[in-house]
């Protein structure tokens, strides 16, 4: 099958890892996800990655433990380097390589965020895991995903979710809810859909770069949708 989409952003949540389990991570689960993204590599596709650190540590609750925000968006963006370097981990058993890049400077795990670097390691086909968000606190992972996207001139981003994509109100309270398999970045805006927070969005759709939601927990979905197949939800 030929690549509809060759370069990806592939932005997926901290708690996708989780499993079944109420916090932490799954081997289950990272075996799964390295399994789905060695299987686009072997495609020539050039994957970059985003993950969240929910399963870990969540910055926007932090406050009500009495941490202030900025430094609980910090212990976030922590929790997205572990994130990080377990799926790097399980990449590497799956003889796929890797490379961490961390926007929070910690040279004995991970390289630094220089933007031709990381375009060089997707060149040469690397996966690239991008970690601790964007560096700064006030932003979400979310909003990493959109900034390197752009920065790294992706052609899509891929955001796995549990659900199949964008319904008008949410499919697993609503039996009758109604699926989108296309939707402009207007009407997403227009109806209050959550797709992304509302800075990654507005950043998106400045720069016309497309969104697919999709179930990343049904196998080959990844591959198919980059191959082009109609899956998911497309905002355009």
């Amino acid at each position: 099958m030929a690549l509809k989409y060759k370069r990806i952003l592939l932005k997926l949540s901290g708690e996708s890892l989780m499993g079944e389990q109420k916090f932490g991570i799954s081997s289950d689960m990272l075996n799964y996800y390295a399994e789905q993204i060695k299987e686009l590599v072997s495609h020539k596709a050039e994957i970059a990655i985003v993950i969240g650190g929910g399963n870990i540590y969540r910055g926007l609750s932090a406050e009500s433990s009495g941490i202030e925000r900025v430094t609980g968006d910090y212990m976030g963006m922590l929790a997205t380097c572990i994130n990080g370097m377990a799926l790097q981990s399980a990449l590497e058993t799956h003889g796929v390589y890797t490379r961490l890049i961390t926007a929070i400077e910690m040279r004995q795990i991970a390289e630094p965020y220089i933007r031709r670097r990381a375009i060089r390691h997707l060149e040469k086909g690397r996966v690239v895991i991008f970690s601790a968000g964007t560096g700064s606190p006030y932003f979400t992972t979310d909003s990493a995903a959109a900034l390197r996207a752009n920065e790294i001139n992706a052609e899509v981003i891929l955001k796995g979710t549990r659900v199949d994509g964008i319904y008008d109100s949410d499919p697993e309270k609503n039996p009758d809810a109604i699926k989108y398999d296309n939707i402009t970045f207007a009407k997403v805006i227009s109806m209050g859909l959550s797709v992304m927070d509302m800075t990654a969005f507005t950043l998106c759709q400045e720069n016309n770069l497309p969104i697919i939601v999709f179930d990343i927990n049904q196998p080959g979905h990844l591959t198919r949708i980059s191959c082009g197949e109609n899956i998911g939800t497309l905002v355009q």
